[in-house]
């Protein structure tokens, strides 16, 4: 168990929260502990610790056990993330790479990380929370996970090429999901263009954020959600690794995706996204299917999904010929009958 981390992005009257973080730690062992020792523990009042319990149930939706005579006891335990712990699982050129840095809560991974960078943070920053209350997908969705249920990280890469070299980047951040959880057993496919499936439902999502001149240098955020438990109630169908029957802790899965990004980027940074194309498609989902791409303004297309190019363009086979798509969103069409 690591100690508590910070809290990023927060308003000033923030204790509250602290203290849920501080009582449900004290319960992480699973066992049951009287509100008396919590709070000799914590050097707080008993009250404080029933507040603190009401928190946790209330805004981070864990069930606490109350028993008159035994004390509180969380429901479902989890594993914390500890830096210490994922950093042991570094490859020697990714932990040379990777600065860690982990926060209990903060609205957005995403936007913390994009302040730190204007200010100067250094590449290969990464940060991590346990819990975001404004964390957001692409095209502003809404991607919030109960505490304890997934991954919410994101990281800072500096690429000497500028944006335009840049065409491609989130498919060939999927890749690198796809290496670490196939390494830890776990087959997914790959949504065109961030999105990574298991059994067809949605198990984790990129979101890409980038400053910097079209020729280059250029500063990216990358923004990573994975479902590894049950992340609640969530306005679109998922999955998870434990349903799926894939139990994995959260800091090997942590440092095997890491890995496995550091070495994506560094070859992307080279070589752009065309060295990820064969591997993209090998591991793509709705490839030689029947597909709709939709808009946000426009009527929809509808075609046989065809792969992507090499600046990971989606390929459409429409009645009126090959079409390429780099924006949009796709979804399997039922073939008429």
């Amino acid at each position: 168990m690591t100690g508590p981390a910070a809290h990023a992005g927060l308003p000033p009257d923030s204790r509250p929260l602290a203290h849920a973080f501080a009582v449900l730690r004290a319960l992480s062992d699973g066992r049951f502990h009287s509100g008396e020792a919590i709070a000799g523990s914590l050097g707080c009042s008993r009250t404080l610790v029933w507040q603190a319990v009401h928190t946790i149930e209330n805004v981070f939706g864990l069930q606490v056990y109350s028993v008159r005579g035994q004390g509180y006891k969380l429901a479902q335990p989890f594993e914390w993330l500890d830096m210490a712990a994922v950093r042991q699982g570094l490859a020697e050129a990714a932990a040379d790479t990777w600065t860690l840095a982990l926060v209990d809560e903060t609205d957005s991974t995403n936007t913390q990380l994009t302040i730190r960078a204007s200010a100067g943070a250094p590449h290969g920053l990464v940060l991590a929370a346990e819990r975001q209350s404004a964390g957001r997908g692409r095209l502003g969705r809404r991607w919030q996970a109960r505490l304890g249920s997934g991954l919410t990280f994101s990281l800072l890469w500096r690429f000497e090429r500028g944006i335009a070299g840049l065409p491609g980047l989130s498919l060939a951040v999927g890749v690198a999901l796809v290496r670490a959880l196939t390494a830890l057993g776990v087959p997914v496919a790959l949504k065109w263009p961030n999105d990574l499936l298991i059994d067809g439902a949605k198990l984790a999502g990129i979101l890409i954020e980038l400053s910097g001149d079209a020729l280059g240098p250029a500063t990216v955020v990358i923004g990573i959600g994975l479902n590894v438990a049950d992340p609640g109630p969530i306005d679109q169908p998922v999955a998870n690794l434990a349903a799926a029957g894939h139990p994995l802790g959260r800091n090997q899965l942590l440092a095997a995706v890491l890995n496995a990004l550091h070495d994506v980027l560094t070859t992307f940074n080279r070589e752009g996204f065309a060295a990820f194309r064969e591997e993209w498609t090998a591991h793509a989902a709705f490839v030689g299917e029947p597909v709709r791409v939709s808009f946000s303004h426009g009527q929809p297309v509808e075609g046989i999904a065809r792969g992507v190019d090499d600046n990971g363009a989606l390929l459409v086979e429409t009645p009126e010929g090959l079409r390429t798509f780099h924006v949009g969103e796709v979804s399997l069409r039922r073939r008429r009958t």
